[in-house]
């Protein structure tokens, strides 16, 4: 009689749990929580007191110093960030540096192959030219560079300032619109009689709003150089 109890016992033990288990997959809730906002993600890799170098189609091409180096794919797009600062060297074919980068904040989006440079952006190359502005943007895959704010450039041979700068990744070939600068007299009289004997190609571009050369009268400058590595003349 003892073995039928115990077994009619542990038999009404199991209905009862049977029935708990069924009524709490009932009234089962999913307890999730909230999605993870873009400023919560956090980086794949944080590295501090980078020194590396980048290649670009299996070719050394950049070196990166940074205090903070981040990579966040969890964002969209997924991008490199340089919190604390960025220096950045462009090396030629030759492995020579021909161009230094600096800004205090970086970010490279890396399915987009574009720099933003923001804060003291300052740009210089081993032909002499220096570029400065609060806001740069590099874009790799059509190898151009270009601001929407102000900018201010400096060659051996003249100085501008404009409010939009675009040019060539090597920074040779540049322009710079609303412009107001500094010319020699020379390269002034040397335009004019290019245009005069018809052997200038001036583009249709917005010329410089104010010119402090040397030469007298509000004669239109075309702001663009020539196709050529700038050298320092003699005044």
């Amino acid at each position: 009689m003892k073995f039928k109890g115990t077994i009619g016992f542990i038999g009404t033990i199991g209905v009862v749990a049977a029935s708990i288990v069924f009524c709490s997959c009932d009234n089962a809730k999913e307890h999730t929580a909230e999605a993870i906002r873009d400023e919560d993600s956090v980086a794949m890799m944080t590295s501090y007191g980078v020194n590396t170098l980048i290649s670009d189609s299996g070719i050394m091409r950049y070196r990166i110093i940074a205090e903070r180096w981040e990579v966040n794919d969890n964002l969209n797009p997924p991008r490199w960030i340089f919190h604390r600062g960025l220096f950045l060297e462009q090396f030629d074919q030759n492995y020579h540096v021909e161009t230094y980068i600096q800004s205090d904040t970086a970010y490279y989006y890396t399915t987009k192959k574009l720099w933003h440079l923001m804060g003291n952006v300052r740009i210089k190359t081993v032909d002499g030219m220096t570029f400065t502005s609060e806001e740069l943007y590099w874009d790799q895959n059509r190898h151009e560079l270009y601001s929407n704010m102000f900018s201010h450039l400096i060659t051996p041979e003249r100085e501008l300032q404009g409010s939009y700068f675009t040019s060539d990744e090597h920074m040779r070939h540049y322009k710079v619109t609303n412009t107001k600068g500094t010319f020699t007299r020379e390269d002034l009289l040397d335009d004019g009689n290019a245009n005069a004997n018809g052997n200038g190609t001036r583009r249709d571009e917005p010329q410089a709003n104010n010119v402090n050369g040397s030469a007298k009268g509000n004669a239109p400058v075309d702001s663009t150089p020539k196709r050529q590595a700038a050298t320092p003349r003699r005044r």
